[in-house]
């Protein structure tokens, strides 16, 4: 009999929402991960880009040059506008944020100025 296990309502429900293994293993599958092979390096690429989208995208500042900026998200879930972070002085308006790509644009002496930042090479400032 030793492989009955006698579980109480708690612990049942924490196996239910995958909050603890049944044979209380911890997240091991029993091998090791190669981190160097493709899927590894896939998956790492693509939790870099959401960090630094979610950085972005939180308004977390950033620095350009010599300049520090943050995005400011519109109202209602809209885009919102890129301004300096010191003052707050609006620089430039987001038409599409996307992985790893940031699009924008402004008005300089009456013409439409493109901006299109790389959130891959942004450096984010503390």
């Amino acid at each position: 009999m030793k492989n009955v296990v006698v579980l109480d309502k708690k612990a049942l429900l924490e196996i239910a929402n995958g909050e603890k293994k049944f044979d209380n293993r911890k997240n091991n599958t029993g091998r090791p991960v190669n981190k160097k092979s493709a899927r590894q390096a896939r998956l790492a690429k693509q939790a870099f880009y959401a960090n630094v989208n979610d950085k972005f995208v939180s308004g977390a500042k950033f620095k350009i040059k010599n300049n520090t900026y943050k995005y400011s998200a519109g109202e209602n879930g809209n885009l919102g506008c890129i301004v300096g972070a010191e003052f707050g002085i609006h620089e430039c308006n987001v038409s599409y944020i996307g992985r790893t790509k940031v699009q924008g644009y402004t008005f300089v002496l009456g013409k439409k100025v493109n901006v299109e930042l790389n959130l891959k090479t942004l450096k984010f400032v503390k």
